[in-house]
C-alpha cells in the first residue's frame, strides 16, 4: 500500500521510535474499522459511540493515504453506519437519519483533505526539486577524483530543509595545480545564496587567469565588494565573508594557503599526525577591504603522498555541546589514519552531531583533498 505522506512516514532509516510511529499510522485506519466491526456485533444498539470510530478511521487516512486507499476506508465506513443502523434502529429515525448524514459529510471533508493535502506534497516535492537544481548550479558536488588528487564535499544547510545556505566551497584545476577555495558568508537566506553565486564565479575565473593565489583573493574580495555596492535596499546581500584558499602544485608536494578570515584547515598525515595551518598573522574577510589593507599572506607546507587537507567552515569549529562547550577538531582527529577523504569527513559530521546531538544551528561545510 502507498501512502502520499508516506514517501516522508515510511521512508528508510531513522530511529525504532520513527519507524514504530510510521508503522503505527498506515495500520491506524485498518485497526479502527476492524474494531469497530468487531464492537458492532457486542455493543447494543442504544449505544451511537460506534459512529466515532467509524469517522475516524478516514479522517486519518486522509491526509496520508491515497485517493482510492480514502475512498475504501469511506466505503467500509459508511457501510458499517448504514448497518447498524438497518438492523438495529428505525431507519426513520432522526439519530439514524443524523448519522448517516455525518457519516457521508466526514467522507466529502476526507476527500477534499486528501486533496488539499496531496497538492500541497506535489508543490513541496516541486519546490525541492528546483532547490536540489538550484544548488548543484550554485554549488556543484567536486568530482572525486581531480588531477590525480582524491576530493570529497559534505554540506549541511542549518535552515530546515533547505539544500544551500551561506557556506560554499569550490575545487578548480588550473596550470598551477588544483585551486580549492571553502568560505562562509555571513547571513541566511536568498541573499546568502546570491553572494554564494557571485563568489564561486568568481573564483572559477580567478583561479584560471591568476598565477598568484594571495591575487585570487583579492580578485573575490573586490567582486564581493562591487556586486554588494550594486544591490541596494530589499536586493542588498551580505556584504563579507571568510574564506580559505589552497593551492596544490602538480609535482612538488608541497601546499600554498592563503586565510581571510576563516577557520584554520587542518592537514592529516599518513602516519596519524595532524597539523593546523595557522599563524599569529590575519587579514580581513572578502568585501570589507574599505576597512583597511593587510595584504594575505600565504603558507608553504609539505604536502606528501597520503596526507588530506581538511577545510571546513565555523559550522565545524562553533559548534557547541549542552554546556556551551566548543568542538575540536584537533582533539577529535589526533593520532587517527584516514586512507580516503570521504572517510575524514565522515567521521568530523558524525563526531560534530554527537557533540551538539544533532542540535547544529550553522551551516556545516568540509572539504577534504588528498594526494594518493
Amino acid at each position: 500500500m502507498y501512502i502520499s505522506a508516506g514517501d516522508q512516514l515510511l521512508a528508510p532509516g531513522g530511529s525504532r521510535w520513527v519507524g514504530l510511529a510510521r508503522v503505527l499510522v498506515w495500520l491506524a485506519p485498518w485497526l479502527l474499522l476492524a474494531g469497530a466491526v468487531s464492537l458492532e456485533a457486542t455493543v447494543p444498539a442504544r449505544y451511537s459511540g460506534l459512529l466515532a470510530i467509524f469517522v475516524a478511521a478516514p479522517l486519518i487516512a486522509a491526509p496520508f493515504y491515497r485517493m482510492r486507499y480514502v475512498m475504501i476506508v469511506n466505503a467500509i465506513a459508511l457501510i458499517g453506519v448504514a448497518a447498524r443502523n438497518a438492523e438495529r434502529m428505525s431507519v426513520g429515525s432522526s439519530n439514524a437519519i443524523t448519522q448517516i448524514s455525518t457519516s457521508f459529510a466526514v467522507a466529502l471533508l476526507t476527500v477534499l483533505i486528501n486533496r488539499v493535502v496531496h497538492r500541497g506534497y506535489t508543490l513541496l516535492g516541486s519546490a525541492r526539486e528546483i532547490a536540489f537544481a538550484a544548488q548543484r548550479a550554485v554549488l556543484p558536488e567536486p568530482a572525486e577524483r581531480i588531477a590525480g588528487l582524491e576530493v570529497a564535499a559534505h554540506y549541511e544547510a542549518a535552515q530546515a530543509g533547505a539544500f544551500i545556505g551561506g557556506d560554499l566551497y569550490a575545487v578548480q584545476d588550473t596550470r598551477w595545480g588544483v585551486r580549492v577555495l571553502v568560505g562562509d558568508v555571513r547571513g541566511k537566506g536568498m541573499s546568502a545564496v546570491a553572494a554564494v553565486a557571485v563568489l564561486i564565479g568568481a573564483f572559477r575565473e580567478a583561479a584560471e587567469q591568476t598565477s598568484s593565489l594571495e591575487t585570487v583573493a583579492q580578485r573575490l574580495d573586490r567582486a564581493l565588494a562591487r556586486e554588494a555596492a550594486m544591490r541596494r535596499g530589499e536586493e542588498a546581500f551580505e556584504e563579507f565573508a571568510t574564506a580559505v584558499f589552497a593551492e596544490i602544485p602538480h609535482d612538488d608536494g608541497t601546499i600554498r594557503i592563503v586565510n581571510r578570515g576563516h577557520p584554520w584547515p587542518l592537514i592529516a598525515y599518513a602516519d596519524g599526525a595532524l597539523q593546523e595551518v595557522a599563524t599569529e598573522e590575519g587579514s580581513l574577510p572578502l568585501g570589507m577591504s574599505e576597512l583597511g589593507v593587510w595584504p594575505p599572506q600565504s603558507q608553504t607546507l609539505a604536502f606528501p603522498q597520503g596526507a588530506i587537507l581538511l577545510m571546513f567552515t565555523d559550522g565545524v569549529t562553533e559548534a557547541r555541546d549542552a554546556q556551551g562547550v566548543f568542538f575540536d577538531p584537533v582533539a577529535s582527529l589526533s593520532g587517527r589514519v584516514f586512507d580516503a577523504p570521504g572517510r575524514l569527513l565522515s567521521v568530523v559530521v558524525e563526531e560534530v552531531h554527537r557533540h551538539t546531538a544533532g542540535a547544529g544551528e550553522d551551516d556545516l561545510a568540509l572539504l577534504a583533498v588528498r594526494r594518493p
